[in-house]
C-alpha cells in the first residue's frame, strides 16, 4: 500500500516467498506462523475488498491474491519449498536421470508402480498409501537435516526421490477416484 494515499500498489518482480510470508528461510517452518500470515494477508488484499476501487487496484489485488496462495502452497508443501530452497540458493533442481544410480531406490518406486498397476484392490491402495506416506516422512525428516547442515546436494538428491513418490501419490489418487 502507497503509505501516502493508502492505495494499493502491484507486487514486486520476484518476492521472496519466504519474506512475504514472514518465514525464516528455512526447510523447517512453522505451519500455524504460516497458515495465520496467509490469512492475515488474504483479508488485506483480497479482491473481495476492492470492489469499490479503481480497476487497477482490482487488478493488483487479484495479482497479489493470486501470489499469496502461491507462497502459501509452495512453503506449506516440503516438496515444493525444498525446491524453492534450492533456487533461491541456484541449485538447478536434479533431473529423472539424477537417481539412476540409486537402483534400490528405483527398484522400489518400479514395484510400487507395478502394484498400482494392478487391477484396483483396496487393501493394496491402504498398503501402497500407507507406504507412500512413510516415505515422505522419512524423506521429509532426511532433506530437513540436509538442509540444516547446509548439505544442498544432498537435500537435492533427496528431493528428487520425494518427486518420485509425490508422483505415486499422485497416481493412487487417481486409481481412488471411482470411475
Amino acid at each position: 500500500f502507497c503509505p501516502g494515499c493508502r492505495a494499493l500498489q502491484p507486487p514486486g518482480p520476484r518476492p521472496d516467498l519466504f519474506r512475504l510470508m514472514e518465514c525464516d528461510r528455512s526447510f523447517r517452518i512453522d505451519v500455524q506462523q504460516l497458515q495465520r500470515r496467509f490469512r492475515s494477508l488474504q483479508r488485506a488484499v483480497h479482491p473481495d475488498r476492492f470492489g469499490q476501487r479503481p480497476p487497477k487496484e482490482q487488478f493488483y489485488s487479484e495479482q497479489h491474491s493470486s501470489l499469496i496462495n502461491k507462497a502459501y502452497q509452495t512453503l506449506l508443501n516440503p516438496l515444493s519449498r525444498g525446491l524453492y530452497l534450492l533456487e533461491l540458493n541456484g541449485v538447478e533442481p536434479a533431473q529423472e536421470t539424477d537417481c539412476d544410480a540409486d537402483s534400490v531406490f528405483l527398484t522400489e518406486i518400479m514395484e510400487i508402480n507395478e502394484k498400482l498397476a494392478e487391477p484396483k484392490n483396496e487393501d493394496i491402495l491402504e498398503e501402497i498409501e500407507t507406504l507412500i506416506k512413510v516415505k515422505q516422512e522419512e524423506l521429509t525428516k532426511e532433506v530437513t537435516a540436509a538442509f540444516e547442515r547446509d548439505d544442498l546436494q544432498e537435500a537435492k538428491k533427496l528431493l528428487a526421490k520425494m518427486k518420485y513418490f509425490a508422483n505415486l501419490e499422485d497416481k493412487l489418487k487417481n486409481k481412488k477416484i471411482p470411475s
